[in-house]
């Protein structure tokens, strides 16, 4: 570089270290019992990465009992019932506790050091969902320790898991848990996509933007698509447990293989969302190994983007033994291997540049790990079209070769690259890099372990052994092939145990950076950082700025780029342009607080008390969640007043925004994204059902429609209701002033859509509609139920509002507590809209 270009930086001299202690001052982590209020995402990161170990060691060690169990023939070392709440925990603890909230911990800790961001734009929302997973996947595992674990497998099939059938609340355990831990997920999504979207360095186009962050913001986008349609089944499944709606019943017009509809339309997309950000953790370690740029940046994030298309069209996939029609399963298996194809995309690209480093390529336990990796995937990638052949999957269907095609899958796929991490991403966080001798021997235990666990299961399947048995009659052809597995998963397990031991010995956990850039990376997490993480953001012109943009380590660390201090006193970080990346404005972001720990523990509290069927305690803990929630968010919302401030390089950046260009505008829409794709499962039960069993439908002038007067109210009080939110946005005073007129606009949208919803209640209620009565009564009324629970959230939201304009905290410059309320209020009218022509016109039109 020359003198020329260093005179070009944003801030060409060097800075005084008193910006240094500014910044240590306003991101200094709490000390003591006080560090589960920090929020920063080196602190939140590692908790949750070390909460999402942990339950990866729970689950594994049920793992080895499974396989002790089934290690011999007719085997009495766990009784049936206990051995199916020990299969049912541990598939459920690996895909829902381990898997998937291991890749979001990755992206939290991952995400604001490649994007050199002070952190992600809500890092109350991570803190919250971090600490409401802990406290709610503890206390699900706890379960087995109970006799209180469900037995219905991890898939929790009906009607196995109705009442009749699963009495007790175990089976309200996995709902209303797996449930609540679903919706902190979608939260760390929201998280994900608006930081990805929104935080990147100045100069860092979707075009310059790490392979990983691509990946995240592809995994974040598929949670908020997959997982509503679980959590629809979910609620579905616990309401008709505790109040005998018959969603799935057939006797009154429901249908088990609804579950199925929507379990799987969640489960098969899951497998793509775990291994989409691995594979984005391949694209980062290979390169860097290989010591060149990654081949085919452009196709990889094109396979990404087709791999996450692909999955949705794969859920029948897993049904293809149901009796569906024969179009249905010819479609089906094409999408199933056709699904295949972005997946070789990504591995010739690695293979590629592999081979391009012309024998660079260091042998390292990284490497190790990314080259079993690909062995391993490679296997279940083709194992996986095998089953995706109709013929083939009716006679492997249920048995080992499928246990053995999704372990191959799932641990090659995620598993493997999730320890390459650990190795090669631990410098970064660590005073000490974990043990290359340990970790070779880490790598081989593992890696021989799980495929003399795994690979003789497909021979035991193809010879005809039913998965979920817990024990089986000797002299089938089964006993050596299953001694073989349970001495293969014993090494798997050493493997595991022996990093243990390395991370004991040599993971010290700092916030300084760590051991620097001992990989010599070309991405930004390798940039010198502390715990506010670099001390300036820098300017990116390329895809591997550490290689391409010389000096930018002394640079960045010297404070000679974008904000290299903390010009309002307290936390910030650039917010840009969602594709070039251009400075829009500086966000002000939240310290420590008390506030969201205080609303995971209780959120936690309300859901598992509502499990036991406490329900007054219950609802006290919703109501303290709640305050909570809004006391946490008083202070998000500081004065616009303050004025432009000086990031380097003669730019000024506003330091308040409202609108579409407002970071919180955006995770609104993100959310509401979310509440559209669980309504869209609600119309795609209604629909399925109806085709099911359309003799419990509403004929034409049956008396269970009611009279067109009720729907044409109730949208008449949406639509007002609309009407006097417009007006309400458009009523707020100049700052310093008061219009009496506000507050009775606020109120007027509350009072109309709360009473649209009770409209549409009443109309059915008295015509005589039970929701006990049938499917269709019960489909009906849900989607009332769905309204009323975005109705109480906009009333708790506008008379937030009402009391921000009350404080003077409420009005043209700073409105975006009404603005965010605004946009879910009209989302709402129009779904209430919506279910309105489906609940009655359909039946008139189609019955």
């Amino acid at each position: 570089m020359t003198a020329s270009d260093e005179k070009s930086l944003p801030n060409p001299a060097p800075r005084p270290q008193s910006e240094v202690d500014d910044l240590l001052r306003a991101w200094a982590t709490p000390k003591g019992f006080r560090i589960v209020t920090a929020v920063n995402n080196t602190v939140i990161g590692l908790i949750y990465i070390a909460a999402a170990l942990l339950f990866f060691l729970l689950a594994g060690a049920l793992g080895v009992l499974i396989r002790t169990q089934l290690a011999v023939p007719e085997n009495t070392f766990l009784n049936q019932d206990l051995y199916n709440q020990i299969f049912t925990v541990h598939g459920t603890t690996m895909m829902f506790l381990f898997a998937v909230p291991a890749m979001e911990a990755l992206g939290v800790m991952l995400l604001p050091q490649m994007l050199a961001a002070r952190d992600l734009p809500f890092p109350r929302l991570s803190a919250f969902a971090v600490w409401a997973y802990i406290i709610g996947g503890l206390v699900f595992f706890s379960t087995v320790f109970y006799g209180l674990a469900p037995r219905g497998g991890w898939f929790m099939y009906t009607p196995l898991t109705l009442k009749e059938f699963s009495p007790g609340d175990n089976a309200d355990f996995w709902l209303l848990g797996i449930g609540f831990i679903e919706i902190s997920a979608i939260a760390g999504a929201i998280e994900i996509v608006v930081g990805t979207l929104r935080t990147r360095p100045p100069g860092m186009s979707l075009a310059k933007m790490p392979i990983f962050a691509w990946a995240m913001l592809i995994f974040a986008a598929m949670i908020m698509l997959a997982f509503p349609a679980v959590i629809f089944g979910t609620m579905l499944l616990e309401i008709e447990r505790s109040f005998g709606w018959p969603f799935f019943t057939a006797a009154k017009g429901g249908d088990p293989l609804l579950w199925q509809h929507l379990f799987w339309f969640f489960g098969h997309p899951e497998v793509y969302i775990i291994f989409l950000p691995a594979a984005g953790l391949v694209s980062m370690i290979v390169p860097t190994m290989a010591g060149r740029p990654l081949v085919g940046y452009r196709p990889i994030v094109v396979a990404l983007i087709g791999t996450g298309f692909f999955s949705f069209g794969l859920w029948v996939h897993h049904m293809f033994t149901t009796g569906i029609p024969a179009l249905s399963l010819g479609f089906f298996s094409a999408a199933s291997m056709a699904v295949a194809i972005p997946s070789g995309i990504q591995m010739f690209a690695w293979i590629a540049t592999i081979a391009g480093s012309k024998g660079r390529f260091r042998i390292t336990t990284p490497s190790l790990f990314v080259l079993g990796f690909l062995f391993i995937f490679t296997i279940g990638g083709l194992t996986g079209v095998m089953v995706a052949l109709v013929p083939i999957d009716l006679q492997v269907h249920d048995t080992y070769f499928v246990v053995a095609h999704f372990h191959y899958v799932l641990i090659g796929g995620m598993v493997f690259p999730l320890f390459a991490t650990f190795y090669y991403w631990a410098p970064m966080a660590s005073r000490k890099q974990l043990s290359e001798k340990l970790g070779r021997w880490v790598f081989g235990l593992m890696f021989v372990g799980f495929n003399v666990a795994f690979f003789p299961m497909h021979l035991t399947g193809l010879r005809g052994m039913p998965r979920r048995v817990w024990t089986y009659p000797e002299g089938v052809g089964w006993d050596t092939l299953n001694m073989i597995s349970t001495a293969g998963a014993y090494m798997l397990a050493a493997g595991v145990l022996l990093f243990l031991l390395d991370l004991a010995l040599n993971f010290r956990p700092t916030s300084a950076g760590g051991e620097g850039n001992p990989w010599k990376a070309g991405s930004l997490e390798w940039l010198p950082s502390d715990i506010y993480s670099t001390r300036s953001i820098p300017l990116i012109t390329s895809r591997e700025p550490l290689w391409e943009q010389p000096g930018l380590e002394r640079q960045v660390e010297e404070g000679h780029h974008f904000l290299p201090n903390a010009p309002t006193g307290g936390r910030e970080t650039i917010v840009t342009s969602p594709i070039e990346a251009e400075p829009e404005y500086i966000l002000r972001m939240p310290g420590p607080s008390w506030t969201h720990v205080t609303a995971a523990v209780f959120t936690a509290g309300f859901f598992l008390l509502l499990t036991i069927k406490l329900v007054v305690p219950a609802i006290i803990c919703g109501v303290v969640a709640i305050a909570a929630c809004l006391a946490w968010t008083w202070s998000l919302d500081p004065s616009p007043g303050r004025k432009p401030v000086d990031i380097g390089g003669g730019i000024s950046l506003p330091t308040y925004m409202a609108g579409p260009r407002s970071h919180s505008w955006w995770a609104m829409v993100v959310l509401i994204i979310v509440i559209a794709s669980l309504y869209t499962a609600y119309v795609f039960s209604y629909l399925y059902l109806w085709v099911v069993s359309p003799e419990v439908w509403a004929p034409v002038g049956s008396p269970m429609l009611p009279a067109p007067s009720w729907p044409l109210g109730s949208a008449a009080l949406a639509v007002a209701g609309t009407a006097s939110m417009v007006a309400a946005t458009r009523l707020l005073p100049e700052p310093g002033g008061r219009n009496a007129a506000l507050p009775w606009a606020i109120a007027a949208a509350a009072i109309c859509l709360t009473s649209a919803i009770a409209l549409e209640i009443a109309g059915h209620w008295l015509t005589g509609l039970r929701p006990t009565e049938n499917a269709y009564s019960a489909m009906v009324f849900m989607g009332s139920a769905l309204n009323a629970q975005l109705g109480f959230a906009i009333v708790v939201l506008l008379g937030f509002a009402t009391a921000r304009y009350l404080t003077g905290k409420l009005n043209r410059e700073r409105r975006v507590s009404i603005e965010n309320g605004a946009i879910l209020y009209y989302y709402t009218a129009a779904q209430l809209v919506a279910g309105l022509i489906l609940v009655h016109g359909f039946p008139r039109v189609a019955v």
